[in-house]
This record gives structure tokens, sequence and C-alpha cells, in this order.
């Protein structure tokens, strides 16, 4: 889906090549299928998730990588040494808790590399489209001076006013 076509400025004429980052263009039929998709994708996990408040998310003891091994051999000491637990000390529970943590985290890496796959995309189109606004604003700059373009130029030109070169003061001595 995504090429090496980056823009850059030739030095020698200072003017800006090309750039066609992304290549592919879903129609909007296309789309209406990824938003299927995300939307059986949201009925499908929607059940099983929770959504907690920043105060329970500092609250709440977290597992991470180093405490996986430590929760994993306490369910086996404690299912060797059932007897031992509390009555109300719910095993299965535990059980259920780690394999669901398992294939959601799979999935959860899955769809943390479709989402930087996605915002990666989106930073290139922003790009194509700003390098070919800034290529067309320059020949409009340069080629329309006659052609009656004036208010045109005039009305892109707002996006840089305020960016011209600016001068430092001079250093209070």
């Amino acid at each position: 889906m995504v090429a090496s076509h980056w823009s850059n400025t030739n030095m020698e004429t200072g003017k800006m090549t090309r750039q066609n980052v992304v290549q592919v263009h879903y129609s909007d039929e296309q789309w209406n299928a990824v938003d299927a998709a995300i939307d059986a994708l949201i009925a499908a996990l929607d059940p099983a998730l929770v959504a907690l408040s920043t105060e329970d998310r500092q609250r709440v003891v977290k597992m991470g990588d180093g405490s996986q091994a430590f929760c994993r051999q306490a369910l086996d000491v404690m299912t060797e040494n059932a007897g031992l637990m509390p009555r109300d000390f719910d095993l299965d529970e535990m059980r259920r808790d780690l394999a669901s943590h398992d294939a959601l985290n799979t999935r959860l890496v899955r769809l943390t590399r479709l989402m930087e796959k996605m915002r990666h995309t989106d930073m290139a189109l922003g790009s194509d489209a700003m390098v070919a606004a800034l290529e067309g604003y320059a020949f409009l700059k340069a080629a329309g001076k006659a052609e009656g373009v004036d208010a045109l130029k005039q009305l892109l030109g707002r996006r840089f006013e305020g960016q011209g070169v600016r001068t430092q003061a001079p250093a209070a001595g």
C-alpha cells in the first residue's frame, strides 16, 4: 500500500520534488466494509471489555511482564495445594482470567500493529496532500501572475501569514 515516493527539496533548484507515498485509495464501498468489520469487532468484544476510570487505573494492581510468571506459578502451586486454599477462593476464575488475559493480549498486539500502520498511513496521506498543495501554491504564485488568480493566491497565502523570515533582535549588551 505504501511505496517510497517521498518528496525532497532539490538543493540546486530549491524546488520540491513530487511525492506520492500512499497510492491505494479505498472506494466508499470498501470503507463501508471496513466500518462493518469494526462494528463486528466492537460487538464481539464489547461484552467482555471494561472501562476503568482514571482513579481505578491508578489504584488497580497491575500484572506486568515480570508478574506473569509469578501469577502462573502461583496458580500451579495453589492448584497442587487446593486443599489448603480457602473454600471461597475460586481457582477456576483465576485460570479463566489468565486464559482470557492471554487471548486478549494476542489480539491487542495485532490491533496495536494495525493502529500503528493506520497512524503512519494517515501521516503519509496528510503529507501527500500538503506537498501537493505546496507545489500547486508555488506554481500559482509563479505562473499565475497574469492569469487573474490574485484573489486565490491571497486566500491560499493566508496559511503562511506571519511565517516570513524573522530577524532576531540584537542582543542587549
